[in-house]
Parts: C-alpha cells; sequence; structure tokens
C-alpha cells in the first residue's frame, strides 16, 4: 500500500503553524470557545495536524495552514481559562488539530494549568507519543493531564484508507499508550483510547480489542467510539474522497453516550 510518512509531514506542518518569538514557541490557533463534550470544556482549537484524514470535522484548518492567528502559551492559557472560569467547566483541551507538534508550547501550556483546578485532556492522535517515548515522560509530570488517543480506523488498512499514511503507522498508536502506561498513565483513567469506528467492520473491530487487551484489559472497558457528525463541510469532503460511512450522525441526532 502506497501512503505518505506523518512525520515527515507533521515537520513540514509545523514549519506554517509554530514559530519562536523572543525564546517562546508559539502555535496557530484559529478559535477558542465552550463545547458540551465531556459534560463541558472550553477549547483552543489549533491549526496544522500530521494527519489527513478523510472525515475530519476541522480539515479546513487542518488540511490547510494558512488561516489562524499565532498565539503564546500565555495568551492561549488565559482565553482557555476565562471561559472555563465562566462556563463553570471542569475540563480544558487543545483540539481541532494535533497539539503535539508544538511541545513547548504545549509544555508551557501544561504547566500553567497544572496551578489550576482543571483537568487538561490530551486529544491526540498518538504518533508522536509511539514514537518519542521522552514525550510521554514529559506528560507524566503532569498529574491534572488526561490522554486521549484517538485512532483512525481498526486496523492497518483502515488507517490507510481513512488517513492516506501508510499502514505501519498505525502501530504508533498502540505504541503510545504502551509508552504511556510505562510512565504512570493509569489505563482507563488518565490514558484511554478513542476510535473512529464509522467505517470499521466487527471483525475489525474485535482485531481492534483484541490488541488493546494484549496491552492492558481496562483499555478495552474505556474505549471512546466515536462516529463521523454530518456538518456540510464533513459531507463536502466525504464525497471528495469518495467515503460512505456505516454509520453517522447528524448535529442535531448526536447520541448522548458521544458527547
Amino acid at each position: 500500500m502506497q501512503g505518505y510518512d506523518p512525520f515527515q509531514l507533521g515537520e513540514a506542518t509545523r514549519k506554517s503553524v509554530v514559530r519562536v518569538v523572543g525564546g517562546v514557541e508559539e502555535r496557530k490557533y484559529y478559535r477558542f470557545r465552550g463545547g458540551r463534550w465531556y459534560g463541558g470544556i472550553a477549547t483552543g482549537d489549533v491549526v496544522g495536524c500530521n494527519l489527513r484524514c478523510k472525515f475530519c470535522w476541522s480539515w479546513r484548518f487542518t488540511h490547510i495552514t494558512d488561516k489562524g492567528y499565532f498565539r503564546r502559551p500565555e495568551e492561549a492559557f488565559e482565553k482557555i481559562f476565562a471561559i472555563a472560569s465562566r462556563k463553570g467547566y471542569k475540563y480544558v483541551r487543545v483540539s481541532g488539530g494535533e497539539p503535539t507538534l508544538s511541545l513547548n508550547h504545549l509544555q508551557e501550556l501544561l504547566k500553567l494549568f497544572s496551578e489550576t483546578k482543571y483537568v487538561f485532556i490530551l486529544e491526540t492522535n498518538g504518533l508522536l507519543i509511539g514514537k518519542e517515548y521522552s514525550l510521554a515522560k514529559m506528560l507524566s509530570n503532569y498529574s491534572n493531564v488526561v490522554v486521549r488517543v484517538s485512532f483512525k480506523g481498526a486496523t492497518e488498512e483502515e488507517f490507510n484508507m481513512l488517513t492516506g499514511a501508510k499502514p505501519e503507522f498505525f502501530n504508533y498508536q498502540f505504541k503510545a499508550l504502551e509508552n504511556l502506561i510505562e510512565v504512570g498513565f493509569k489505563p482507563g483513567e488518565e490514558v484511554y483510547p478513542a476510535i473512529m469506528l464509522s467505517f470499521s467492520t466487527d471483525e475489525n473491530y474485535a482485531k481492534f480489542k483484541k490488541r488493546l487487551m494484549e496491552i492492558n484489559p481496562r483499555l478495552v472497558e474505556s474505549i471512546d467510539e466515536e462516529y463521523v457528525i454530518l456538518y456540510p463541510h464533513v459531507i463536502e469532503l466525504l464525497k471528495k474522497n469518495k467515503l460512505r460511512p456505516r454509520l453517522a450522525f447528524t448535529p442535531d441526532n448526536i447520541p448522548q453516550c458521544m458527547i
């Protein structure tokens, strides 16, 4: 199977969405918002990713990187903190793109939130955490961090179909779970898997669960099942890639278990 190298793509993308000014690493964001996910969470949406998922809800800011504004960690913190405080949320996050493309920026953000009452949910595809054990180790320094590793399909073949990346890179997502557990994250509580299932067969999902079981049984019990939400721009991307989900939901009919 053909495909691209996500690490090479990540390095190329990083040049457009990360910069250092006065020794401080800035990251491009395209918005800050509150939302109903996780029962209420304050979010900073970043630009840029090391994958090109063919179902991505934020593809206009991950596949294309010429939008958004550079923010210092302190600026992003203040905006996210203000939303969480005003709304009475428990959780905060960086979403939209891949947070680990800007490691120093992310680390500074985590430091700032470690001095607050908020739980920081790190939503990531896990590729860089799987590649770099030191990244998992760095994350373990913060007791308020929960890592959600978002799998793109249930098998290497599905990963390749959904992202266009070389299938072997799928294994880095499992390695991310292994690294995080090894450095002390509690499986099922402080680290857990999410998976896009709109394009998966029952057979492949069973294979996915088996691989998780080999790492730690508690991971199987904590799977966050994701399905495509048919926003107009997502429908546009699906049509462009000639993808038809086996199961999807409209924005006004999202199951409560997905929120």
